[in-house]
């Protein structure tokens, strides 16, 4: 008899495997390293390409990269980064507040729910870009115009998926909640939200790139900063490295918030990463 079959048969285990974590290191870097080859071999190709063309429209990577540099590391961002992201996380935060609390409602009461679904069907189907010169006779020229723009247009996935969520919670649960006599406010903090946070949290991710898109069209009308307004300005002058510098920009807000998300979302819902893996094994 081998050493491992008699210690397996003497104690009933057997010791885990010594490169176990080395192996999931390696699987880790392999993932992280595939991730990176798409990036930086586009990122390569662009900065070539640029190089070469000799392009008005497409200046060179480097010049780009020089102007980036001068502009959004210190010049601008008092005066049009912050701006921006100022009335898109007011306008995200109107939109998760209303979005949650008419979800909430709506997916509680069947009878709202039949009422309300023509108008929220017709409300959503408006183009928010559309409502612009609405917003400015409303709320004039200043941030109110633009942060009620970008409400407008992101509540709809945080609304719908709060309705969706709510509505998903088990019957059984609820049922088991009423006949232990659990009050209808703890019913709603403690089962109802817990289960269709998951759903809430898909919409809210949607929302946010939503919310960066409705930030750029709002700026560009009747606006004298932010990073739209720059975008905008710097084409009408033909300021065409400078646009693409405003461009680039939006990308990076654009990544590292979504990266962002994803890590709180991650923290927030633990539980419901584990209890998938337990449901998948």
């Amino acid at each position: 008899m081998t050493r491992t079959a008699i210690g397996t048969a003497a104690g009933g285990r057997t010791r885990p495997a010594a490169g176990g974590g080395t192996r999931r290191w390696g699987r880790a870097l392999r993932l992280l390293a595939l991730q990176l080859v798409v990036p930086v071999v586009l990122l390569a190709g662009i900065w070539w390409w640029t190089g070469q063309a000799g392009s008005f429209y497409f200046p060179p990577a480097s010049e780009v990269a020089r102007y980036f540099a001068d502009l959004w590391l210190f010049e601008r961002v008092g005066g049009d980064v912050l701006p921006s992201l100022g009335r898109m996380f007011a306008g995200y935060a109107i939109a998760v507040v209303v979005g949650m609390v008419l979800g909430t409602a709506l997916g509680l009461s069947r009878l709202l729910r039949t009422a309300a679904d023509p108008v929220v069907q017709f409300l959503r189907a408006l183009p928010p870009p559309a409502l612009i010169p609405f917003a400015l006779l409303l709320f004039g020229a200043g941030d109110w115009s633009k942060v009620f723009i970008i409400a407008l247009g992101t509540v709809w996935p945080i609304l719908l998926n709060t309705i969706d969520g709510v509505r998903g919670v088990e019957s059984q649960l609820l049922d088991a909640a009423r006949s232990f006599q659990i009050p209808a406010g703890a019913r709603l903090t403690r089962i109802v939200l817990p289960a269709a946070t998951p759903r809430i949290f898909a919409g809210m991710r949607t929302s946010l790139s939503i919310a960066i898109i409705l930030m750029v069209v709002s700026e560009m009308v009747a606006s004298d900063n932010g990073i739209g307004y720059f975008v905008l300005e710097s084409q009408r002058s033909f300021a065409i490295p400078e646009m693409w510098t405003g461009i680039v920009l939006l990308g990076v807000l654009g990544f590292v918030l979504n990266w962002l998300f994803v890590v709180m979302e991650a923290r927030v819902l633990f539980w419901h990463r584990g209890l998938k893996g337990n449901s998948d094994a």
